[in-house]
């Protein structure tokens, strides 16, 4: 393939970049409205299953959707919660993938969190150019191999597609937030759209049938992901993607009730979707915001649209954080003679710097409305709806937000 043919390839279904393994508002509101209720827990959502019961201090406990028991989760969606998060890597439908998932509570006590070497994330004959002492790594509030905690649960399943260049922790912040917060995590390396195919010249890929498969293996069970048997909720799926993971989702509402798409479109209808967030970065020099806009009015109700004002493209990802006292991961690159096509510079920084929305607001306004939508119809949380309506007053640099609700 041509840089020309590939770099039209990048701007049309671009995504972000991701790291391995290494170590163990003022805003405009739009369409039909929901009241928010004055307490996020007052607020009453049919969602198909059991709603929770039993409220404290701190936020809602005791059971999720059909009994499922839960810990004591915080109301406020952008807060952790009360899981300590497990990490294991295992090879799922052929593909390298990661699982976070809430561990024994106490479990991680002693332990070093793991991080991630992103590196390894590069082809084979550069991996060697960054030196350990410049290695951006990627810390993860995590523990490797963890005990799932079984005396919980089950717990809905949350799949996540990275984009084009990108890998499958690239936006870990929300992956191990989802996961505190009573949520089985899985993220795999899209072979043929990775950060190393892409740096290799190489660009094929088919990310919605192989997160097909990873999902009929995890409603199998067995094999690497039986640690799961039986604690899985194969009845209530999630799914988020960015940029180009974000249009592979697209077309699962047969079944996911949930479905996040970051910096891409909007979701097709489908006998299982309850629930559609649509997110976008309103400054996106990738994958323009006008697109979330186009995706939100196509989709069918229920359905929101979330958009970050002053963010770019990378605002769904950690790699802005990342080696950011060193000028940005894309600087270290280029600093030790990592082969980077001129193409890829403007993917591999939209949305970092000076004059971008700084990436810690952006993450807890993403944990937030992201984990609200999630527990809404996956935990039958009968706040989810108040907390993703009152979005833009908690958030100001939420631009813009609107809601159709069935």
């Amino acid at each position: 393939m041509s840089p020309l043919a590939l770099a039209l390839l990048l701007v049309a279904c671009a995504g972000t970049d991701d790291p391995d393994v290494a170590t163990a508002s003022t805003g405009t509101t739009t369409g039909s409205e929901t009241a928010a209720t004055e307490t996020a827990s007052t607020g009453s959502t049919d969602t198909g299953g059991s709603e929770s019961e039993g409220e404290s201090e701190t936020g809602y406990q005791g059971i999720g959707c059909d009994g499922a028991e839960l810990l004591t989760i915080p109301e406020d969606p952008a807060l952790a919660g009360p899981w300590p998060v497990g990490a294991r890597t295992v090879t799922v439908a052929g593909r390298t993938t990661e699982i976070w998932y809430p561990a024994t509570p106490g479990s991680e006590a002693g332990l070093e969190q793991a991080r991630y070497d992103i590196r390894l994330h590069l082809p084979e004959d550069e991996q060697g150019k960054i030196p350990d002492e410049a290695n951006p790594y990627q810390e993860c509030d995590c523990f490797r191999e963890l005990p799932l905690d079984v005396d919980h649960g089950p717990y809905p399943i949350v799949l996540f597609i990275h984009g084009t260049a990108g890998f499958r922790s690239q936006s870990l912040t929300f992956m191990t937030h989802w996961a505190s917060r009573g949520f089985v995590v899985v993220a795999s390396d899209h072979d043929g759209i990775t950060l190393a195919d892409v740096l290799g010249g190489t660009l094929s890929a088919d990310q919605a049938g192989d997160a097909g498969k990873v999902l009929d293996v995890l409603v199998a069970g067995g094999g690497e992901v039986a640690f799961l048997d039986g604690h899985l909720d194969t009845a209530r799926i999630g799914m988020a993607g960015h940029s180009a993971g974000g249009s592979a989702i697209a077309g699962f509402g047969g079944r996911a009730q949930v479905l996040m798409p970051m910096a891409a479109g909007g979701a097709s209808a489908g006998a299982a979707l309850r629930s559609t967030l649509v997110l976008g970065a309103m400054e996106d020099a990738i994958v323009q915001y006008g697109s979330q806009k186009s995706g939100y009015d196509s989709a069918a109700p229920s359905k929101r649209l979330v958009g970050l004002e002053a963010a770019g493209h990378l605002a769904f990802s950690d790699l802005c954080t990342l080696a950011a006292d060193q000028g940005g991961i894309l600087q270290v690159a280029l600093d030790y003679g990592v082969d980077v096509p001129g193409f890829l510079i403007p993917l591999a920084s939209d949305g970092c710097g000076d004059g971008f929305l700084a990436p810690e607001i952006g993450f807890a306004i993403t944990n937030a409305a992201t984990a609200a939508a999630l527990h809404e119809t996956l935990h039958c949380a009968p706040w989810g709806a108040a907390a993703l309506s009152g979005l833009a007053e908690a958030y100001p640099e939420v631009g813009e937000y609107a809601e159709a609700l069935e």
